[in-house]
């Protein structure tokens, strides 16, 4: 019985999110969500170099940048940036980045103004942050989560967001620094995810053994490692997947995915990229 009425509550926040997206205020997405159908996905993982190369219009390019930052590029040339302190990486500036305020190292006051789209995880006045933006051929939209201090132990409500980007048929979710784990209000608004990054440093974030949990309601055919406190960090993070992932390690930064080229169990893919470097 309680599984059922479960199940009814994540069907009903499902649904009226949807209205919610339909909703949408001009400059914002007027076409439903791909990810909200919480559809089921073929899985599979194509790799290609360091180096730019053109992209096909189902292929995404996701390049780890360190930290907890990612390059996310899209077919038509669009680039996203996550949790932007400053830097993104070499290429071009960034069309779109996205920031949560937990540490200085995920977000920036100063973000450069040729940057067309600023998008903060965090609201102002009480109003948690709400974005929902369509541009080219990417859509991108968040669900907050709350943040805890470090000097109290209280939360902050909202004080997070998991961001979406749904990009040539793919949903790519980036957890942002998650302090709990994720209820049915939570998943009904996510929806289904087909790549989702991770913060794997036990501690700061979430134990390892509740980060586990997460993914394993989110589902997500592609799960790539980020917010990594060195070696320890992510081999203790590894060792508890148990035999539910395939684990591979890439000796590039980039990896570009396709709907049709996803795994076909869930596989943890850990990148090159300035992993392991000491700030929060």
């Amino acid at each position: 019985m309680q599984a059922a009425r479960r199940f009814a509550t994540v069907v009903l926040l499902a649904a009226s999110a949807l209205l919610w997206l339909a909703a949408a205020t001009p400059g914002q997405a007027q076409s439903s969500s791909r990810c909200m159908a919480i559809a089921q996905n073929t899985p599979g993982v194509q790799y290609v170099g360091y180096q730019p190369v053109e992209l096909g219009k189902d292929e995404v390019r996701i390049t780890f940048v360190g930290h907890a930052t990612f390059r996310i590029e899209s077919p038509d040339g669009l680039t996203v940036a996550t949790d932007y302190a400053g830097f993104a990486g070499s290429g071009p500036l960034p069309d779109i980045v996205t920031m949560n305020h937990a540490h200085s190292t995920h977000y920036t006051d100063y973000p450069d103004p040729k940057i067309k789209y600023v998008l903060r995880g965090w609201g102002t006045d009480g109003h948690p942050a709400q974005h929902n933006l369509h541009v080219g051929d990417v859509f991108i939209r968040n669900v907050t989560t709350d943040v805890r201090s470090w000097m109290t132990g209280q939360f902050e409500k909202d004080g997070n967001s998991i961001f979406i980007f749904e990009i040539a048929g793919l949903c790519i979710g980036h957890l942002g620094h998650l302090h709990h784990e994720l209820g049915p209000e939570h998943l009904a608004l996510i929806g289904q995810l087909d790549v989702v990054m991770v913060p794997v440093d036990g501690a700061y974030t979430m134990r390892h053994e509740s980060m586990l949990e997460v993914l394993k309601l989110l589902k997500a055919r592609l799960v790539i490692p980020m917010h990594i406190f060195g070696p320890a960090s992510l081999q203790s993070f590894l060792a508890k997947l148990g035999e539910g992932f395939e684990i591979e390690t890439s000796k590039s930064p980039t990896v570009v995915v396709s709907q049709a080229s996803l795994p076909p169990q869930p596989k943890v893919l850990v990148l090159q990229g300035a992993s392991f470097l000491n700030f929060e």
